[in-house]
């Protein structure tokens, strides 16, 4: 790291020289902060008593050689300030203990030699790829009977993972933050340690083994970072060195409705700390992807348009992104953003803040608000389906149908959808045929590919024991078939950005709640989807002959229609009361 650019917000790789760091048979550690009157280390090697750093004359930077520091021992920093000595957890360490401890943990995150050159090599950001994502909280899909807290390891993990995402036709898994963080409730987005892979599920090398692992099966790993705000436990970055060094200075912008700090994106070296530790989990851990969380919160102060525009968190936003796809070309950047600020997804250069897709929160709100209502409430409400296409080529945009909507009293998918258990199966099933055909790349909160009643909790597992109900059992089969059918389907992904791969062929006959669209790509032929969103059996006819590929009324579905035996033509359809049908043009 070049100092100059440290202090100029232009550093990226700042965590090769902060933080704790094995150098000729002992440790050197480095820490930033400029207000501090004195600075000791304290670790297991001197147990724990303090060991004086020397500032570098008035650059802010404490530092000291430790010749009997090891990797695995565990330290803090004692920081003499305008608040007195307070214990700090390193903000650039490699690993930190289990809560509620907070010491750091002195890691060698050189020591795994990964073996995915091949996936590095041949990735890319997926535009023209499928894309089928499957967002998880580690610590939550399966349960360990042999861990007192029911956690499995990174590694440990990873043949599960692998082959249910290949079953599932998962391309990705978007792990929930990994980075350290205090309370289990916080789900990781109240962070501590933003280099510390959390010690919840092991250590920094058992990490890198899962996504290497990952890699090698051909599935992608993104992960969540949180720009916007940090957990405000006294050992962490809150005050760190007597002041508000990473935070504002005033209450009224530097603490969100979480209880949490607001970073201050005007401070130069906060954006390197930021930059570098988005850095961090693409160099050092092979993520194929970053998910920035509230994305709003940068956008807007507090994440209100009423307040205006933040523009040191624009341009910081500008210059981080453009720096990391300088740094990694094939790497994707996500923004979690809800609100209608304009080029999210175009480049620095045109005007945008240069993430490569934005979650499309507005599909998602108006397609599970019409699942809501009734079939006659459904005809005046058109516009839930249709409105998504207006504004799509926007942005380039992900589907997600994430963590945040099975939560919190909100319900789960299949417990939104108005009707009787049997009806919400059916619309459920037409739901993701519809989630499936249109355009954007999808995403989906672990459990919903089973049905999940049970609003998720993360201190439960998964409810699994649902697949012995048929009801379940066989959506999870029809889920699986969407996936082949998406995976193996380039009209459903490779023109996703063309006006030209989406035609509507019928929008809401008032009276029918009958919808339907195809995709095109280049010369293959259309393919097609045609649901009805009433309680009635319609009658369609359509203009072009398809063939009939896919019914999610279909009997092996738990529907009542029977699956034919030999496949043809036909312009003529029959679709049963909250059903759907995939298409391919004769």
């Amino acid at each position: 790291m070049k100092r100059q650019d440290f202090y100029e917000g232009k550093a990226f790789d700042a965590y090769t020289y902060f933080g704790a760091h094995p150098q000729n048979a002992g440790v050197i550690f480095r820490t930033y902060a400029p207000q501090a009157q004195s600075i000791c280390v304290i670790g297991e090697w001197n147990h724990w008593q303090e060991e004086p750093m020397s500032q570098d004359a008035q650059s802010g930077i404490w530092e000291l050689y430790c010749r009997d520091a090891e990797v695995n021992q565990m330290y803090k920093y004692v920081i003499y300030g305008a608040n007195g000595r307070v214990e700090h957890c390193d903000p650039y360490g490699f690993g930190m203990e289990l809560r509620p401890n907070y010491a750091s943990i002195i890691r060698d995150i050189d020591a795994l030699s990964f073996t995915d050159a091949s996936w590095m090599n041949q990735r890319s950001r997926n535009f023209d790829q499928p894309m089928n994502i499957y967002e998880m909280h580690l610590g939550s899909w399966k349960t360990n009977d042999q861990d007192e807290n029911g956690w499995f390891c990174y590694d440990a993990i990873a043949n599960d993972l692998i082959a249910y995402c290949i079953e599932n036709h998962f391309t990705h898994v978007e792990f929930m933050p990994l980075s350290e963080y205090p309370f289990d409730g916080s789900w990781g987005y109240q962070t501590t340690g933003h280099f510390s892979p959390t010690s919840r599920y092991g250590s920094a090398k058992q990490l890198q083994t899962l996504v290497n692992a990952l890699h090698n099966a051909g599935i992608g790993a993104i992960i969540d970072f949180v720009p916007a705000h940090f957990a405000t436990d006294p050992y962490g970055l809150k005050l760190y060195d007597g002041s508000q060094l990473y935070e504002y200075p005033t209450s009224d912008v530097g603490e969100s409705e979480w209880g949490t700090c607001n970073f201050i994106y005007s401070r130069y070296e906060v954006r390197s700390f930021l930059q570098s530790a988005a850095n961090y989990w693409l160099d050092m851990y092979h993520f194929d992807g970053i998910r920035m969380d509230a994305v709003s919160r940068l956008i807007y102060w507090m994440g209100d348009e009423n307040r205006g525009v933040n523009p040191k968190a624009i341009e910081f936003l500008q210059q981080m992104n453009a720096g990391l796809h300088a740094l990694h070309p094939s790497a994707m950047l996500i923004a979690e953003d809800s609100t209608a600020y304009p080029n999210v997804t175009k480049p620095v250069n045109e005007g945008g803040l240069e993430f490569d897709y934005k979650w499309d929160l507005g599909w998602m709100n108006d397609t599970l608000d019409y699942m809501m209502k009734t079939s006659d409430e459904r005809k005046e409400l058109s516009s839930k389906l249709t409105f998504s296409m207006y504004y799509f080529y926007k942005e380039r945009y992900l589907l997600p149908l994430s963590h945040d909507e099975v939560v919190h009293g909100k319900r789960t998918i299949v417990d939104k959808i108005y009707g009787s258990y049997e009806e919400k199966f059916a619309q459920l099933r037409s739901l993701y045929l519809y989630m499936m055909m249109h355009p954007g790349k999808k995403l989906n909160f672990m459990g919903n590919e089973i049905a999940m009643f049970r609003e998720w909790d993360e201190t439960k597992a998964l409810d699994w024991f649902l697949l012995k109900y048929p009801m379940h059992d066989t959506f999870h089969d029809f889920f699986k078939a969407l996936g082949t059918i998406y995976q193996s389907t380039p009209q459903l992904y490779e023109w996703d950005d063309d006006p030209r791969s989406f035609e509507w062929i019928t929008i809401n006959e008032k009276e029918t709640n009958v919808y339907g669209f195809k995709r095109s790509a280049g010369t293959l032929k259309p393919v097609a989807a045609f649901f009805n969103f009433s309680n009635q059996t319609q009658t369609l006819h359509t203009e072009d002959k398809w063939v009939l590929t896919l019914h999610t009324d279909w009997e092996r579905f738990n529907g009542s229609t029977k699956e034919p035996e030999e496949k043809k033509s036909t312009d003529h359809f029959i679709l049963p009361p909250f059903s759907s049908i995939y298409v391919v043009m004769e």
